[in-house]
């Protein structure tokens, strides 16, 4: 479900680069069907209702409980079409090779089976070099942020963090050295897969233990089959059962390991970005959505926007 965006900003000693200058941006729609170009706000209005694309079992943000759609993403989702004055239906999609494909697929063009596009996807990785890329999609409503980090067993390792500051922090702790002894457990292919993988001298290759989700890397570390997982932050907290406690320790040369978190809506509806900035901005503003982080017993990580 993670991708690690490489984006480059050349530079020139004294004088830098417009920030999309030498950036190729990606194809363009062509005679495209309207249909499957979304719909403008008044549209939206008009019909009571507006189609969130959100990520199919990801809790703590997006699941299906039978039925029953919850998860961050789908409060979230309520705020927006509430401001609007529309009702929310939710859309699961699974996550593809790229994010790339999956704005083409969701936001955009539409997939090649059932070709329609979502009035506005969630959980949309932001960076504005990406954007210049992606020239057909609108990134906007940043409403959080998320970070890798680490979860272990208390029991195994008591001294690995220090008590926390007097603001409530953990100091600064290296990655603890007991990776290179004891299992830990990762996403495969994740961004912490990566890493750990490709740390230098290749010593906790034999000690990652990959799972299929990071639910399962969590349920490992719960019941004992391994002493440390890596992941998302809101992932390791959500999951976290009795005895396991999460921090996240400085990881050098991991250029990747915190992101900001925003929509993506189709770029010709630039009215309905507009209008969910402002429900986004709103729901930031009066805590709303430190609240509904909170209810899902995550911290709140507040975007930069």
């Amino acid at each position: 479900m993670l991708r690690a965006l490489v984006l480059c900003l050349a530079l020139l000693p004294g004088l830098a680069f417009a920030r999309c200058e030498g950036v190729v941006p990606g194809q363009r729609p062509q005679n495209t069907s309207r249909e499957f170009v979304g719909h403008t706000l008044d549209e939206i209005v008009a019909r009571g209702w507006i189609e969130f694309a959100v990520y199919e079992a990801f809790p703590p943000y997006s699941w299906d409980d039978s039925g029953n759609p919850r998860g961050i993403d789908i409060e979230v989702g309520k705020v927006i079409a509430k401001s609007l004055g529309v009702a929310p239906r939710f859309r699961f999609v699974q996550a593809g090779e790229t994010l790339e494909a999956d704005l083409l697929n969701y936001v955009w063009k539409g997939a090649a089976v059932d070709g329609r596009v979502s009035n506005v996807m969630l959980r949309v990785p932001y960076n504005s070099d990406f954007t210049c890329r992606v020239e057909q999609v609108v990134f906007t409503g940043q409403y959080g942020a998320e970070e890798i980090g680490i979860a272990y067993a208390l029991a195994a390792y008591p001294d690995a963090v220090q008590t926390p500051g007097e603001d409530g922090r953990h100091p600064d702790a290296p990655i603890p050295a007991f990776f290179r002894y004891d299992t830990v457990a990762v996403e495969n292919d994740s961004i912490a897969d990566f890493y750990l993988t490709s740390l230098p001298g290749g010593g906790l290759a034999d000690k990652i233990k990959r799972f299929p989700t990071m639910q399962a890397a969590m349920a490992a570390l719960n019941a004992g089959d391994v002493m440390a997982a890596m992941g998302p932050m809101a992932q390791l907290q959500a999951d976290a059962g009795p005895g396991v406690a999460v921090h996240r320790p400085p990881m050098p040369g991991f250029a990747a390991g915190h992101w900001t978190l925003g929509l993506a809506v189709h770029h010709s509806h630039r009215d309905l970005g507009y209008a969910v900035d402002d429900a986004v901005a709103a729901a930031l503003a009066d805590g709303t959505m430190a609240r509904i982080f909170a209810g899902y017993g995550v911290d709140f990580r507040p975007p930069d926007r």
